[in-house]
Parts: C-alpha cells; sequence; structure tokens
C-alpha cells in the first residue's frame, strides 16, 4: 500500500491505495467524485479525463499513485465558485452538447482543456481535438457548437455533419 496526497477540486485529499490503483478509481471509489466516469477501461473514449497540473489526462491510463502531490480538477470543480454552471457546461445545456450525458464531463475536460490552449479554436480545430472523446449519442454536432459558443464564437457558422 501507498500514502497518497493530492490536491483535488481545491481541497487537500490523502488515502492509501495499492500500486496498481488508477486514479479514476481513486477519485470514484475512495472519494466518492463519481461524476468521472469509467466508459472503456482502454483509454479510448476519453469519459475519465480530469485535469492533474493543468494538462488534461484519461484517469484511467494513470495510477493514484502518479499524481501524488498533484494539483486535480475533475467535473466536479468546473463549476463557478457560487455553484453555478461555468461558461462551458452553460454552453452545453444551451446549445444541446449532451443526450445521455455519460460523455459530458470527459467532453466539458476536454474542452476546458483546449480553450485554455487555444482560446479562439476553429470548428477543424475543435474536432480534432476531441478525436480522444467517444460520443455514441450526439453525432458531435451539438458538442462542437457548445465548444464554439463557449470559446465566445458565432455557432451559425458551424457547418452540418
Amino acid at each position: 500500500m501507498t500514502n497518497v496526497t493530492m490536491t483535488v477540486n481545491g481541497k487537500s485529499v490523502s488515502g492509501e491505495v495499492k500500486g496498481n490503483t488508477l486514479l479514476t478509481d481513486f477519485l470514484r471509489e475512495d472519494l466518492r467524485m463519481t461524476g468521472t466516469h469509467v466508459g472503456c477501461d482502454t483509454s479510448q473514449c476519453g469519459a475519465c479525463v480530469v485535469h492533474v497540473n493543468g494538462e488534461a489526462v484519461k484517469s484511467c491510463t494513470m495510477f493514484a499513485a502518479e499524481a501524488d502531490g498533484a494539483d486535480v480538477t475533475t467535473i466536479e470543480g468546473m463549476a463557478n465558485a457560487d455553484g453555478s454552471l461555468n461558461v462551458i457546461q452553460q454552453a452545453f445545456q444551451e446549445y444541446h452538447g449532451l443526450q445521455c450525458g455519460f460523455c459530458t464531463p470527459g467532453m466539458v475536460m476536454s474542452a476546458a482543456a483546449l480553450l485554455k490552449e487555444n482560446p479562439k479554436p476553429s470548428e477543424a480545430e475543435v474536432r480534432d481535438y476531441l478525436e480522444g472523446n467517444i460520443c455514441r449519442c450526439t453525432g458531435y454536432h451539438n458538442i462542437v457548437k457548445a465548444i464554439m459558443a463557449a470559446s465566445g464564437q458565432d455557432v451559425a457558422a458551424v457547418a452540418a455533419e
């Protein structure tokens, strides 16, 4: 067993984990932060994306011990300080960027990483960036519109697939 301490959504947390405990499992099972979803266990779907030290990471590909000392942000930490939805979450709601909602936390986390890296991405750049996230319901069109809207750009120009 290994002791780990990290900051998750601004709060220091500690726990004891086996060496093979994935960050996803630590977040969901030990910390009860179930917004980070497990969709495939093979790093294909992106439902488990969190930010580790400001970088988007598929948490099913990282051991909890590797995040020892790190600053981790999950979907639960994305809301505004007053608990209201942030601009990306609002855009996903307004532009119907979700259906069943299973992929949504990973999509929002990936969108936040993209917009941090590229505040005004083109439609093609959004689609390219989301290549590591799978949505089985929406066809991505409204997700792309939501991200474009969150970046402050006109969504009328977003082409239909």
